[in-house]
C-alpha cells in the first residue's frame, strides 16, 4: 500500500480517518442495537440464552403492561422538565461566567465538579441529602419556619420524604438530573457566547439597546442553534438514561418514577427477561429518531434565517 498516494488523495485519506469512527460505531451501537432486535422477537431468558422465535409476542406484552405505559408517560415528564431547566438554568450561569469578577475560575470550577464526578457517587450524596429521616435539606427548612409547624408552608411534617411521595419523588429525581446535565449545558452555551463578535454588542450598546433587548434580540438568536444542539444531546442522554432513578427511587414508589430505561432494566436484567427488556428497550428508537429530527429541523432553519 503505498501512504503517500493516500495521503495525497482526499477521497481515500477521508475514508481512511473516518473508518474507525464507523468500526467504533458498528461494534459498540450497530452490534448491540442488532442483538435488540433479536432479543425482542425471540423468548430468550437469563436462565435459557437459546433462541427461538416468538414474533410480536414481546411488543404484545410490553403495550398490554400499564407500568410501560406509565414509564413511557414519566420518561417524557422526566426528560422535557430536566431539560427545560437546564436550558433556562445553564443559560443564566453562561451569562454569569462569562462576565469578570473575583473568584471566577473557582465558580467555574464548581459548576463543573457534577459532570466530572461519578454520577452514581454524586447520586448517592442526593440519596442522603433527601433521606426521610436524616435529611439535611429538611432540617434546614425547619430551621427556617417553612416546616414542621401548623403554619408552616410545607406542612407540620417533621420530614417531607422526598423519595416517598410520588409527586416529591418525580420532582426530586428532575432536579437531581438537572443538576447532573447543569454544567455541560453551561459550557456548550459558553462557547456559543464566546463566538459572538463583540463589536455586534458594542454597536448595540451605541444604539441604545437595553440589556433585555441586546439579549432577546441579539444574544439569544445567535446562539439558538448551539442551545438546540445542547437541548438535543440532553434529550437523547436523558432518554436512554437510568443512573439517577435508580439510584434514587429503583422506578418507585408504586412505579411514579419509572422510565422506559429503568424499567427495561428490571425487566430485562433483573427480572431475568431479556426478551422483554429488549422489547422495551426498543420503544426508544423512533421516539429518539424523531425528536433528533425535529430539532436539528429546527436548529437548521434558525442557521438560515
Amino acid at each position: 500500500m503505498n501512504f503517500s498516494n493516500i495521503r495525497d488523495n482526499e477521497r481515500s485519506l477521508a475514508v481512511v480517518m473516518v473508518a474507525p469512527a464507523i468500526l467504533y460505531i458498528a461494534a459498540m451501537i450497530g452490534f448491540p442495537f442488532l442483538l435488540a432486535i433479536a432479543y425482542s422477537l425471540s423468548d430468550v431468558t437469563t436462565g435459557d440464552t437459546s433462541l427461538h422465535f416468538a414474533g410480536l409476542t414481546n411488543f404484545k406484552a410490553a403495550l398490554a403492561d400499564p407500568v410501560f405505559w406509565k414509564a413511557l408517560k414519566n420518561t417524557f415528564i422526566f426528560t422535557f422538565s430536566s431539560q427545560i431547566l437546564v436550558i433556562i438554568l445553564s443559560r443564566m450561569l453562561a451569562m454569569i461566567l462569562m462576565e469578570e469578577f473575583r473568584g471566577k475560575w473557582i465558580a467555574r470550577f464548581m459548576v463543573l465538579m457534577p459532570w466530572t464526578a461519578p454520577i452514581a457517587l454524586g447520586t448517592i450524596g442526593w440519596l442522603w441529602i433527601l433521606d426521610s429521616i436524616f435529611s439535611p435539606l429538611d432540617w434546614l427548612l425547619r430551621r427556617v419556619g417553612l416546616l414542621g409547624c401548623p403554619d408552616c408552608f410545607f406542612g407540620s411534617m417533621s420530614n417531607l420524604y422526598w423519595l416517598g411521595v410520588p409527586a416529591l419523588a418525580m420532582g426530586s429525581v428532575i432536579l437531581v438530573h438537572t443538576w447532573r446535565m447543569l454544567p455541560l449545558a453551561t459550557v456548550i452555551i459558553m462557547a456559543g457566547l464566546s463566538s459572538i463578535p463583540k463589536e455586534i454588542h458594542e454597536a448595540a450598546e451605541i444604539d441604545g439597546a437595553g440589556f433585555w433587548r441586546r439579549m432577546f434580540q441579539i444574544t439569544t438568536p445567535l446562539i439558538l442553534p448551539i442551545m438546540s444542539i445542547a437541548f438535543l444531546f440532553g434529550i437523547i442522554f436523558t432518554f436512554t438514561d437510568m443512573t439517577v432513578v435508580y439510584v434514587l427511587t429503583r422506578g418507585g414508589p408504586v412505579h411514579s418514577t419509572q422510565v422506559l430505561a429503568s424499567w427495561s432494566f428490571l425487566k430485562g436484567i433483573e427480572g431475568g427477561d431479556l426478551a422483554q427488556g429488549a422489547a422495551i428497550s426498543l420503544f426508544l428508537f423512533p421516539v429518539l429518531a424523531g425528536v433528533a429530527a425535529l430539532i436539528l429541523k429546527l436548529a437548521r432553519r434558525t442557521e438560515v434565517v
